[in-house]
């Protein structure tokens, strides 16, 4: 840089600048800039179309071969002779706020609550209601299973894999003996899901929480089976269109609107009432931070305080349907817990019960297919990708438990009221009245119509794990339960 003086009437400094180099000119130095940012956003591109092709995949639309029964299993299914049943209750709500965790004791320092993303893992406040596990064991003509209800979200596989292995080795009975269900509460006990997903609806994965659990499901299953004694069996049911919706496609789909029932009864005057509907137990939203049984509890309390004996809820083919309460809150809990069991007390005089009965318990293993968790319609997380978010195994078991002309199918999903609506008609047409139930010791998400697939939302898309052909697979298996114990 140089200075030069100009003469005149005022003196003025001028500065000379020296000619820049060809490389600082500003052009040139933007030239560069957009040069480097246009290498970098193809670089970026380049990466990301070699992780799409590394992560992503078209969906498989080809059909799932059916499942098939061992002929032996069939044959050995059913049993006829004389019913002894016994009942068994222990109680599942957890101890929060102690100082250290004591999972054999229910006992923690805090847990989480199951059932809605929107908590975050918060912590429980308290308890506003007991949860329970109940149990009915069943035996006749040398055939035995147990059904066992517990006030939680789901029965996880993790769990009832620990619950089995401890039933198995104190009373000898095999997986498929063994009905679990779950009331599909969103305010029971969580902390048992490990990773992404699981933590996303169970909160922060407690190992100590499994130990709980499967120990009462275990403990409850072991009670019943001591406790046989000679009984009768009779089954019941009542609709209940006006306390349930399709909550997924409105008035365009189909409702279950049945309230299946079973009625256990004993010559001393004990008894249980099984009871099975299709309504999700949201009446709760995720702002509850208290344990509660919601309405299914309220509904078995109100049956249990006026018969005195006990009352068992599993969740029906909930997949899609939510519960039409009568009002928000604790009070809508209320209100429809008590007008279901207000309807279920109007039909036990009704049922007939007997003795002699043939009794039935079967189960088919299913292996599973590719995952198919999708980010499009047409395109999803390669399976191994998909693997490591969602906590489902490689395979799953689907069962049936017979009381003469009453057959109970069991699944491990959110399975489908309108795909249930299905089986009942076809069952009806056999002489067999069928109730499908949900989470049976295992989840692998949402089974609905595979025309409701290509929708957008939680239960198409989010919730569909195994893409538009496992609910053949699973009707199909079902079906095929269904004409095994119809023998």
């Amino acid at each position: 840089m140089n200075f030069a003086w100009q003469s005149g009437d005022e003196a003025k400094a001028v500065v000379i600048l020296p000619s820049l180099p060809a490389c600082c000119r500003p052009e040139k130095r933007m030239k560069k800039l957009l040069q480097f940012g246009l290498r970098g956003l193809v670089a970026l591109v380049i990466l990301v179309v070699i992780a799409g092709l590394v992560t992503l995949s078209g969906v498989d639309s080809r059909e799932l071969p059916p499942a098939s029964l061992p002929a032996a299993a069939v044959e050995a299914a059913v049993r006829e002779g004389e019913l002894r049943a016994g009942f068994a209750r222990v109680k599942l709500t957890p101890t929060v706020g102690t100082s250290r965790d004591v999972p054999e004791q229910g006992e923690f320092r805090s847990l989480p609550l199951a059932g809605y993303g929107n908590r975050k893992g918060k912590p429980a406040t308290g308890v506003h209601d007991d949860l329970w596990v109940k149990a009915v064991a069943f035996a006749a003509g040398g055939q035995t299973g147990v059904v066992v209800c517990a006030d939680a979200l789901i029965v996880p596989r993790e769990i009832a894999d620990l619950a089995t292995a401890r039933i198995t080795a104190e009373t000898g009975l095999r997986r498929e003996q063994v009905y679990f269900s779950a009331t599909h509460t969103h305010c029971s006990l969580g902390g048992w899901g490990e990773g992404p997903v699981g933590e996303a609806f169970a909160g922060p994965f407690q190992p100590a929480v499994r130990i709980w659990f499967a120990g009462q499901l275990a403990t409850a299953t072991a009670q019943a089976l001591k406790d046989l004694a000679p009984a009768s069996i009779g089954r019941g049911s009542f609709s209940a269109p006006q306390f349930i919706r399709n909550r997924l496609v409105g008035d365009r789909g189909q409702i279950d609107p049945e309230f299946a029932l079973l009625l256990v009864k004993r010559p001393d005057g004990s008894s249980a009432v099984l009871g099975s509907f299709g309504a999700h137990a949201t009446v709760l939203g995720g702002g509850m931070l208290e344990f509660s049984a919601e309405y299914p509890g309220a509904w078995a309390q109100a049956v249990e305080q006026a018969t005195g004996g006990m009352a068992l809820f599993a969740a029906g083919g909930v997949g899609s349907h939510s519960a039409k309460a009568p009002a928000g809150g604790f009070e809508g809990v209320d209100k429809l817990g008590q007008a279901l069991a207000t309807e279920t007390l109007a039909q036990l005089p009704g049922i007939g019960v007997t003795n002699r009965v043939r009794f039935g318990v079967l189960g088919a293993t299913l292996e599973l297919p590719e995952l198919q968790a999708r980010v499009t319609d047409d395109v999803r997380l390669r399976p191994w990708v998909a693997a490591k978010l969602l906590p489902v195994g490689t395979r799953t078991l689907l069962q049936g438990f017979r009381f003469n002309d009453a057959l109970w199918l069991s699944t491990p999903c959110d399975f489908s009221g309108e795909l249930a609506l299905e089986l009942k008609a076809e069952a009806r047409a056999r002489g067999q009245h069928l109730q499908v139930t949900s989470f049976n010791g295992d989840y692998v998400g949402y089974v609905i119509p595979a025309k409701y697939y290509h929708l957008e939302g939680y239960e198409p898309r989010t919730m569909s794990f195994f893409g538009p052909h496992l609910p053949d697979l699973f009707m199909g298996t079902l079906r095929q339960l269904a004409e095994g114990l119809n023998r």
